[in-house]
């Protein structure tokens, strides 16, 4: 072989071997930070009735039968959820309420996040109670969306099992809160909560 010949088929191996390359290194995703833990960029899982029961059972420390029948109804009406919220939370009011609340944001293949919640309420409700919260998201792909502002769904409030249940939207995304114990104050009043990374003062 002359010393063209040898020259041109150097240079054909060299781009074949640049093209394979680089489609080796697209076909496989990439972890948005590599030095963070591996986690599915992908649309979120979704959590099943029985998971839901068993979770809102042991953490608001209900029956099975009481968590089966807030979560039959909400999973009716909702499906099932893409994540959840497990925390607690202090209110009062007299008219003007507020509302605080910590807790810790599951969903399937991601990082478990710390969430913080407050807001106002206006109604005709008065007095303060303390309570667990078990909140069921929906259409919420990732954590991150989680911090906004979410306003009470009017009508969605209802008594279930011994349990208070009601919607909160922001465009698609929907949250569940489930709580123990609320007395008169659910549905008793017109409001929003706002979730955010750290605690605020401030409910507005």
């Amino acid at each position: 072989m002359d010393r063209r010949s040898l020259i041109l088929s150097g240079m054909a191996s060299g781009l074949t071997s640049v093209g394979l390359g680089a489609c080796a290194s697209t076909s496989q995703p990439r972890n948005p930070d590599p030095n963070g833990p591996a986690y599915d960029t992908g649309a979120a899982a979704t959590y099943s009735a029985d998971e839901m029961v068993r979770a809102t059972s042991d953490f608001l420390g209900v029956t099975a039968e009481s968590a089966g029948a807030a979560i039959e109804r909400i999973f009716r009406e909702r499906g099932q959820p893409t994540g959840y919220v497990a925390g607690e939370e202090g209110s009062a009011a007299i008219a003007v309420g507020l509302r605080y609340g910590r807790g810790l944001l599951y969903m399937k293949n991601r990082p478990t996040q710390e969430v913080f919640w407050q807001g106002p309420s206006v109604g005709w409700d008065w007095g303060g109670n303390a309570s667990r919260v078990f909140t069921l998201c929906y259409n919420l792909q990732y954590p991150d969306a989680i911090f906004r502002r979410f306003p009470g769904v009017e009508g969605s409030a209802y008594l279930v099992g011994g349990l208070g249940v009601n919607y909160q939207k922001a465009d698609t995304i929907v949250l569940a809160p489930i709580r123990a114990g609320v007395g008169l104050r659910l549905g008793a009043n017109i409001g929003y909560l706002a979730y955010s990374r750290q605690r605020n003062i401030l409910p507005f």
